[in-house]
Order: C-alpha cells, then sequence, then structure tokens
C-alpha cells in the first residue's frame, strides 16, 4: 500500500479521497489554485502545494504542475477524483513514464472509451447492444445532415470526447439541426478541445441507468449493482438512487453481466461505471463508460458498505479486488442529491458569490460529502456543486422520508441553490411511485418549484427564536441576528415575506417561552421550549410540535413535518426591493462568463427571441435572445469580452407597436 499520495483534485471529492487516505494511515498532498488558497481541501491535506492561476486550464489541468507537485513532496501516487484529469490518457501515461502510479485505469483502456463512437463499435463486437445512430469520422455538415435523415428525428447529437453533459443537444426535427449542431461542437470544442459529434436516435420516455464496476490487474471484474440516474437538468444528474425503482431482477442481472462484459472488453482496471439508457419496455442500450470514479458513488458505498475509494487504492497497487460477485450483497436503498449553486426558476443558470452560512443535518441516516463551509465563495471558474446530500433506509420508503427531512433541514443563505427543486422532487407523488423518466424535472418544474405556504406553527418556530435572541448574549455563532429593541410594552411587529410572494404582518407578545401572535387575524398562544441550538418543541392550540430554525440576518428556514419554509423576517417598514432594468429592451448577463459568438451588429433589426449573443461560464452556454422587436442600438460587448453577472449586454430600440 502506499505511503502517501496526491489528489489532483479538489472540493469536496479531494476531501472525500483525504476521509479514506486518513483512516488508512495515508499521507496526503493537496494541490490548490489561486482562488482555493483558503479552500477546506487544501485545510484538510497533510500537504498542499500551490500550482498556478484560477483558471483550470492553467492549474488542475496542467500536467507540469501537478507531476512537478508529486516529486516535490514524494507522493508515490495520484488519485484524480472526477473530471480534470481523470480520464485524461495522455496524463496516466505521463505519471507511468515519471514511474508514479496513477489511481485509475490503463491509458489503453481510457483511450478505447474515450471516444464515445469507438466505444460503441467496441460494444457492439462484445455483443453489448447499443443505440441506433451514426459515430464516423467524417464530419461535414452535408454528412451529418444525411445521417440525421437516416436516423430520423427526434435524434441527439453528443460530443463523442467528455461527459457531463456538454456539447449534447437533442434535436426534433430538421430545421432545428444546423443550429443545434454548431451550438454543440462549440460547446465540445470549449469543454473538451475537440468538436467531433455523432448522433443517435433519441429514445422516448427514457431512463439513465448505470452500473458500477471494478477490475484488477489480475483478470477479476465485478460489478456493484445499479445506480438509477434519469432526473436529470441540461442533461446532468440531480439525484441518483439505488436500487432503481425500475428494475426487475431479470433485467438487472442481464444489464450487470453486460456491464462486466463491457468492462473485460478494454481489459479494465480499477473503478468505472458503464452508463446505459433503458426503454420503457426495458430494452436498454450502452451509452457510454466513464472510466473513473463517479459523483454519485456514495450511494453505492451505502448499499454495499464497501468503501470505493479504499478498492481504489488497493487495485492501483497491484491487489486483488476484496470480494468476488457473489460476495457483493445490496442491503437497503439509498438516494443522494447535488446540492448546487443555481437558479432553476431562470434555466438552472449556476450562481456565483459567498455562503454566508450553510448547515446540514447530523444524523446517522444522512451523509454530506462537500468541499465547502460557511464563508467560502462559489467562483466563476468551476462547477457550482456546494455538496451531496445522501441518505440511507431499510427500504425506499424509508429512504424517501429520510431525503425529506434532510433536505427540510439544510440551509443555505447568502446564494439561490436548487434546494427548492430537490425539496419538490421528494414530495412529489410521481417521484415517490417511481413514475418518472428523464424528461420529468422538464415537464414538472413549476410543480417542483412551488414553495409550500407559510403556517401557524412555521411562525411560532420563527417567533421563538427571535424571542430568544432577544435575550441571547452568546456571539460568534452564524444563526445569531442582531434581535430587536422592543421599544414599549405593546409587543413587537414583524412582516414575513414568503418565498411564495405572500406577505404576512404579525403582532407579538410575550417571552421566548410563553407568547402570544396575531397573523392574518388570527390569535394563537404558543409554549415553547428550546431543545438545541436549532430545535424547538411548540405547543400551539393543545397540539406539540418539533420545528428546527435556522437564521442569518433577515433570512428565516424552518423546517416542520418534513418540509422547509425559508421566508424573510424583518421590520413592516423596511422598504421592498426595487425594480430591475428593463431587460426587454437592454437584455442582461443571466450569470458571469465570457462572450463567446455575437450574432447581431448595431443597427441590425430583430424579432422577440432572435439570439443576440452566446455566453459561455461554469461548464455551460446560454444564449441571450431579443425581448422585443426593433433594432440594435448599440453593443457593449463583443466576442472574447468577460462579463458579470446581470451587466446590460445591448440595448434595444423597440419598434413602435
Amino acid at each position: 500500500m502506499f505511503n502517501k499520495i496526491l489528489i489532483a483534485n479538489r472540493g469536496e471529492i479531494a476531501c472525500r479521497v483525504m476521509r479514506t487516505c486518513k483512516r488508512l494511515g495515508i499521507a496526503t498532498v493537496a494541490v490548490y489554485s489561486d482562488a482555493d488558497r483558503h479552500a477546506l481541501h487544501m485545510q484538510t491535506a497533510d500537504e498542499a502545494v500551490h500550482i498556478g492561476p484560477a483558471k483550470a486550464a492553467e492549474s488542475y489541468l496542467n500536467m507540469d504542475h501537478i507531476l512537478t507537485a508529486v516529486k516535490q513532496t514524494g507522493a508515490q501516487a495520484i488519485h484524480p477524483g472526477y473530471g480534470f484529469l481523470s480520464e485524461n490518457s495522455e496524463f496516466a501515461r505521463r505519471c507511468k513514464k515519471a514511474g508514479i502510479v496513477f489511481i485509475g485505469p490503463s491509458p489503453e483502456s481510457m483511450d478505447a472509451m474515450a471516444s464515445k463512437s469507438a466505444a460503441k463499435a467496441l460494444m457492439e463486437r462484445a455483443g453489448v447492444p447499443v443505440v441506433p445512430g451514426y459515430h464516423g469520422k467524417e464530419q461535414s455538415l452535408k454528412k451529418l445532415e444525411a445521417e440525421a435523415g437516416r436516423i430520423g428525428f427526434p435524434l441527439m447529437i453528443k460530443a463523442t470526447a467528455g461527459g457531463g453533459g456538454k456539447g449534447m443537444r437533442v434535436v426534433h426535427d430538421a430545421r432545428e439541426f444546423k443550429d443545434a449542431l454548431d451550438g454543440a461542437k462549440r460547446e465540445a470544442k470549449s469543454a473538451f478541445d475537440d468538436d467531433h459529434v455523432l448522433l443517435e436516435k433519441y429514445i422516448r420516455q427514457p431512463r439513465h441507468i448505470e452500473f458500477q464496476v471494478f477490475g484488477d490487474r489480475h483478470g477479476n471484474v465485478v460489478h456493484m449493482f445499479e445506480r438509477e440516474c434519469s432526473l436529470q437538468r441540461r442533461f446532468q444528474k440531480v439525484l441518483e438512487e439505488t436500487p432503481s425503482p425500475f428494475l426487475d431482477e431479470v433485467t438487472r442481472k442481464k444489464m450487470g453481466e453486460a456491464a462486466v462484459a463491457a468492462a473485460r472488453a478494454v481489459n479494465y482496471m480499477n473503478a468505472g461505471t458503464i452508463e446505459f439508457i433503458v426503454g420503457v419496455d426495458k430494452s436498454f442500450h450502452f451509452m457510454e463508460m466513464n472510466t473513473r470514479l463517479q459523483v454519485e458513488h456514495p450511494i453505492t458505498e451505502e448499499i454495499t458498505g464497501l468503501d470505493l475509494v479504499e478498492w481504489q487504492l488497493r487495485v492501483a497497487a497491484g491487489e486483488k479486488l476484496p470480494l468476488s460477485q457473489n460476495q457483493i450483497r445490496q442491503h437497503g436503498h439509498a438516494i443522494e442529491v447535488r446540492l448546487y449553486a443555481e437558479n432553476a426558476d431562470k434555466g438552472f443558470l449556476p450562481v456565483t458569490g459567498r455562503i454566508e452560512a450553510f448547515t446540514t443535518p447530523n444524523d446517522d441516516c444522512v451523509r454530506a460529502d462537500t468541499g465547502v463551509r460557511s464563508g467560502d465563495e462559489i467562483s466563476i471558474f468551476y462547477d457550482p456543486m456546494i455538496a451531496k446530500i445522501s441518505v440511507h433506509g431499510k427500504d425506499r420508503a424509508e429512504a424517501i422520508r429520510n431525503l425529506r427531512q434532510a433536505l427540510a433541514e439544510t440551509a443555505v443563505f447568502g446564494l439561490i441553490t436548487n434546494l427548492p427543486l430537490l425539496r419538490g422532487i421528494a414530495r412529489h407523488p410521481d417521484f415517490s411511485a417511481g413514475k418518472f423518466d428523464t424528461g420529468f424535472i422538464g415537464h414538472e418544474l413549476k410543480t417542483l418549484l412551488a414553495r409550500p405556504a407559510i403556517s401557524p406553527p412555521v411562525i411560532a418556530a420563527a417567533l421563538a427564536y427571535e424571542l430568544s435572541a432577544l435575550d441571547c448574549t452568546t456571539t460568534g455563532s452564524p444563526w445569531t441576528t442582531d434581535g430587536w429593541r422592543l421599544a414599549d410594552r405593546q409587543g413587537l411587529r414583524f412582516l414575513a415575506r414568503g418565498a411564495d410572494g405572500s406577505e404576512h404582518a404579525i403582532h407579538v407578545s410575550g417571552n421566548a417561552h410563553a407568547f402570544t401572535f396575531a397573523l392574518d387575524g388570527a390569535i394563537h398562544e404558543v409554549r415553547a421550549e428550546h431543545l438545541d441550538s436549532a430545535a424547538w418543541t411548540l405547543t400551539l392550540e393543545g397540539k406539540a410540535h418539533r420545528a428546527e430554525v435556522f437564521r442569518h440576518g433577515a433570512e428565516t428556514q424552518v423546517a416542520f413535518d418534513a418540509k422547509a419554509y425559508n421566508f424573510m423576517l424583518t421590520s413592516p417598514y423596511a422598504p421592498k426591493a426595487g425594480h430591475a432594468a428593463d431587460e426587454a429592451v437592454h437584455p442582461l448577463s443571466p450569470m458571469p462568463g465570457r462572450v463567446v459568438a455575437v450574432h447581431v451588429k448595431a443597427g441590425d433589426k430583430v424579432e422577440p427571441g432572435q439570439s443576440l449573443m452566446v455566453l459561455e461560464g461554469m461548464k455551460m452556454e446560454y444564449t441571450v435572445k431579443a425581448g422585443v422587436a426593433g433594432s440594435i442600438e448599440k453593443l457593449l460587448y463583443k466576442e472574447g469580452d468577460t462579463v458579470d453577472a446581470d451587466a446590460i449586454l445591448a440595448d434595444i430600440k423597440a419598434s413602435d407597436a
């Protein structure tokens, strides 16, 4: 086994690898960029080495800098995590040449699976079913249009290199094809420095189900069962669970055998994932292989009781797989959600900024993998994932109940996140019934984002916290408020502004243990008992309730009855937020990023919905469109410029009605 390894990554996956290394007594080396000088992963490691500027291309993707760090620290091996250099065969070769163990598959296996086109041809020869499509090298528009016509619509355009939903488009008819192709190629070039694409028949109502595989250098290959990854936005996973509620035992067995056959076809060693697309008739087709550890590996660990990072280390050190296929068992059910800094109400656009306060539940059935803390920044340079929240239970019903409670007790202040979406998924009846596919979030988005209305017990919990804070002299807690001064004996007045847009005037009198409050014309009497830092027991109208209260400034979150209620508890005299600029004639940048294409010039006539320019930032592209008919008076940015979120991009003179 190794004495010291370097983790060539950042954030939660770097912290995750370090936990296993610490348990095994292996020293760890972190690498960090300018943007990560105070990052959690850097402070968790035994040593840390600076490798360059904030841009990934100059730091986490810079092979020379990382290999130099290995030499400086005397590390014997490199764990690449996921993303960055984890599937880069050139980097694996350079490690081997330098006498450093790459904790992952061989460069040859990576090459075999790196191109989606070549991988599909290989799988066909190995007897693994694949989706009909075009995987050829010729990339002319004429050829691709001809192949699209042969395959038929709808179809999917995919970048042959990389993954994570980049360079991917669904095309519903021939008129959309060219624009979709241009966008996919441009995004693929930016993300992977390779704009080659393949075409595939788009399977309606598909399920995305993957199998965890593991191989060693002694010829042993096993799978660790499946993970259902069908709940996605922008072709990127949001929630994963295992076992899949869709598969029967016969299909599960066939898919597991196909996954092992796929891994054997490339002499696979270490952790990998075979991804399948599954039709409503349970027919399954190979999509791709991820030649690395997956983001969602924690739920496989939860149901098998195995540490996949430990397996990676042992296999890389030359050991045999710790268990054979018939020794690997699954127990119970596990679900993982990805907590992102993003605005689901605005097309899941990534959000940057400071995490003012962040907390997750401390419960045996909940696992939180994160690389950030309260006070950390989410920057433009890297993926906006804040954490992975995983739960497990004896069966799926219990796991869902645990997920609802865990999400209600997870709080993030300072940034817009996808927490409302995750909570909406967890409580949706179709999710509970297992009735969903990869289009579920898009179809049900409005319902999923609906916020629960504030109720008297929720207000009572917030007031109990507020009244307690008035008497509290403890400082230093991220949840401590400034309190309110009691100006007279007539009690206190508040205004609760709910996330659903509602406003509630509140008049409260009494103390933190016994108080009365008026809400929407009704009087409520409350007795309150403070259980711990966040939990309260409230007796309201003779009925006992338990609630968790999280507070930062005027922002309040109450977890009650496995739901989360977010609102602002402010002075009734506080001004409302002002109005933003008219985006129809002054279109704004929805995110920080870089202008990669400009489609108009000053003086051009435009129509509503016409593309003005394309922005790229935080691993995605966004097309800015005209909101009105008119003419372009001025463009404020050109191709290659960087822009901040909410920056005005152009001035449009609207046509007379």
